[in-house]
């Protein structure tokens, strides 16, 4: 596989943002949006799959995350700047766009703020928009009900508990990572935590995690305003949730696929939060890829 590039990108406003690029640079960026926490790491299995569709996989740490400066009190549909910011260092007129876990709500934001960039998105186990949604903690695990929990309180409040998470992924290994995450893992997800998949998972929750202000100002973000309506949507969009998540429980993705006009859903029995991209990634890609004009 072809080397990744790594870019500091000089952003309008000031700040800096980490992105990583590989694959054919001819071909149409599709762009990823990392979940929470996460960063610019490039899984291979992502990279082998999107190269071999013809696709430059391009990747950034949100900003807040690692190697990407802090944009206090951001919303999700702030994104769409930055995306843009991307796509036009690279050349590209048109791109595509997917995001998972935390990663869902900004694609869908990239989508709903570039209806003439974006040709289609990609939201795998996204969840929902917390405002106006009474039950978005129902069939979370206990972690992310805390979590959510903390966030709705504040800054102050929710910082110390994720302090106390990056002491159990800073060095973890596999088993390390499944004992952190306990409460959110089914046995679906615990049974790909292997190999490649493990190595990938757990180098992007410890760039995630390296500096704490993308993940802190992302769960802020998710329980406010997103800034942005679903119903505006005016691109291709594909949802994917599998019924045994934990992270993000079945009833978002369930919810997501009636208030997001003309998407298709992929909503499968027996997958979980990490499995679902697993399994079904290559998938993803080939429907999502039908939107490049030949």
């Amino acid at each position: 596989m072809d080397e990744v590039q790594r870019i500091a990108l000089d952003l309008p406003d000031g700040r800096v943002l980490d992105v990583c690029v590989s694959g054919p640079e001819d071909g149409v960026p599709f762009v990823w949006h990392h979940g929470t926490p996460g960063c610019s790491y490039q899984s291979a299995a992502k990279r082998r799959a999107l190269a071999g569709r013809g696709l430059r996989y391009v990747s950034y740490s949100r900003a807040g995350a690692a190697g990407s400066t802090r944009n206090a009190g951001r919303s999700v549909a702030d994104v769409a700047t930055d995306v843009a910011a991307i796509a036009d260092h690279l050349g590209a007129e048109h791109i595509l766009t997917g995001g998972g876990s935390g990663g869902g709500p900004h694609a869908l934001a990239t989508g709903a703020g570039l209806p003439d960039r974006v040709l289609a998105t990609l939201a795998v186990c996204c969840v929902k928009p917390y405002v106006g949604q009474s039950d978005f903690l129902a069939g979370m695990g206990e972690d992310n009900v805390t979590e959510f929990t903390l966030a709705l309180e504040g800054e102050e409040a929710l910082m110390p508990f994720l302090e106390a998470d990056r002491e159990g992924l800073v060095d973890a290994d596999a088993e390390g990572v499944i004992a952190t995450l306990d409460s959110l893992l089914p046995d679906v997800d615990r049974a790909v935590l292997t190999d490649e998949v493990g190595v990938d998972v757990i180098r992007n929750l410890q760039g995630g995690v390296r500096e704490l202000y993308g993940w802190l100002d992302d769960d802020l973000a998710f329980t406010r305003d997103w800034g942005f309506d679903l119903a505006d949507i005016a691109v291709p969009t594909y949802l994917w949730q599998g019924t045994e998540d934990k992270m993000v429980p079945f009833h978002h993705g369930e919810w997501l696929a009636e208030h997001i006009p003309g998407v298709v859903p992929h909503l499968l029995e027996g997958e979980g939060h990490l499995s679902i991209v697993v399994g079904a990634f290559e998938e993803m890609v080939d429907e999502i890829v039908r939107n490049v004009p030949r």
